[in-house]
């Protein structure tokens, strides 16, 4: 079962009295996002649900879960905050800010490569990004354009979506555990092998080439 075909009624119903489901906001490799509104502070927030067929393996759903407690300790600018890593029943979550705005890999599909200016400047922000989570021992292992949001008040990149990250301190993945985009992996991480701050991205084709301003 994909995390598309869970009924929005039943995931509504287990998140009763804390999320109210608006719509889909999109689905990945590691499952589906929801545009939902918080009850009790009244904000809107992103709702990530962890594909059900990984939920139910006990191993991926404690990873899961252990993995992302981590990714919420980060406070970054350049960091989409994660407010809650949960689990109820058979539905294992997290929430995190709602940016309104686009990813990068939209805005490169429906306009085109950035400028040499903003390229350069987007690319310094998701460093400093990836840069804090690395000091604080994670590896982010999904990093593409369509983790990477642009904020539409201010123009800022914020990376996304920590919640399969590599925690240094855990037990290695490898193996049947591989996780993120086949399409961003870095040689270690496609290959299983162990995984810190220095390994190598391959190159992202959804971004494309910067153009001359």
């Amino acid at each position: 079962m994909r995390a598309a075909d869970v009924p929005l009624q039943a995931l509504q119903q287990a998140l009763a009295g804390r999320y109210v489901l608006d719509r889909p906001l999109g689905r990945g490799g590691m499952g589906m996002v929801y545009l939902a509104r918080e009850v009790r502070l009244e904000r809107p927030v992103a709702v990530k649900l962890l594909p059900p067929a990984k939920a139910a393996q006990p191993a991926a759903r404690e990873r899961f879960l252990r993995e992302a407690r981590t990714a919420a300790r980060l406070s970054h600018p350049n960091i989409v905050p994660i407010f809650t890593v949960d689990e109820v029943g058979s539905f294992v979550f997290f929430s995190m800010a709602y940016v309104h705005g686009e990813t990068l890999g939209q805005r490169v599909r429906g306009s085109g490569p950035l400028g040499v200016a903003e390229a350069a400047r987007l690319l310094q922000e998701v460093a400093l990004a990836l840069d804090h989570a690395h000091a604080h021992g994670i590896v982010h292992r999904d990093v593409k354009p369509d983790n990477i949001l642009l904020d539409t008040a201010t123009g800022r990149a914020l990376v996304s979506d920590f919640g399969i990250a590599r925690v240094s301190s855990g037990p290695a993945t490898t193996g049947p555990h591989l996780l993120g985009t086949a399409e961003f992996m870095s040689p270690e991480q496609a290959g299983g092998g162990p995984l810190d701050e220095s390994c190598r991205t391959r190159t992202a084709p959804a971004a494309g080439p910067a153009r001359g301003d």
